[in-house]
């Protein structure tokens, strides 16, 4: 069974709101519209949703409604395959369009998990072109306790110094790490 929780009080200028699916909420353009005029100690509030929002929710208006209540940082989930890149590239420009910067944006891509290494791989391009970061995760409680269930333990190694390289790469548009042998360190044995 599903339950929306009422809204605790707020007592921070800064709220991260942890929920796992934010959007699913019946009412979460009415609760977003809320979070506008709250104070503390007479100050504006920042919000960030840290899980990654389902792009199946996502419309103009909540992507509006949460860049003029001052959320930061939105990430979009993007668990599924990567034949879901028109989605997810729309669900980019929706943010976009609501006056988020690329640099503002990250998308979560699990890892370590039914979608194959190489297809995150290819999602990593994508997000290169759209100019905009990962936060990779892995789906059994992170990378200190990852079991190599559904990928090798090379591939959970490697995914995480790429995604790291990734990041450098959208937010310097250089390799600030550059070296000769760069390809072999972030390359995987098949």
């Amino acid at each position: 069974m599903y339950e929306d929780f009422p809204l605790p009080k707020i007592t921070q200028n800064q709220v991260q709101i942890l929920d796992m699916n934010p959007l699913a909420r019946k009412d979460i353009l009415e609760v977003i519209n809320t979070l506008e005029g709250i104070r503390v100690d007479g100050k504006v509030v920042h919000y960030e949703f840290v899980c990654g929002i389902d792009f199946r929710f996502l419309t103009q208006d909540i992507a509006d409604a949460m860049k003029r209540c001052r959320f930061v940082r939105p990430r979009l989930a993007w668990d599924g395959s990567f034949s879901d890149q028109y989605k997810i590239k729309d669900a980019v420009e929706v943010f976009i369009k609501a006056g988020y910067s690329r640099e503002d944006l990250m998308i979560f891509m699990l890892v370590n998990w039914r979608i194959p290494f190489k297809e995150c791989l290819r999602k990593l391009e994508l997000m290169k072109v759209w100019g905009v970061k990962v936060c990779d995760c892995c789906y059994d409680g992170g990378y200190k306790v990852a079991v190599p269930e559904h990928w090798s333990q090379e591939e959970i190694n490697a995914i995480r110094r790429i995604c790291r390289k990734h990041n450098q790469l959208v937010l310097f548009g250089i390799d600030p790490q550059a070296t000769i042998n760069h390809l072999e360190v972030l390359s995987v044995r098949e």
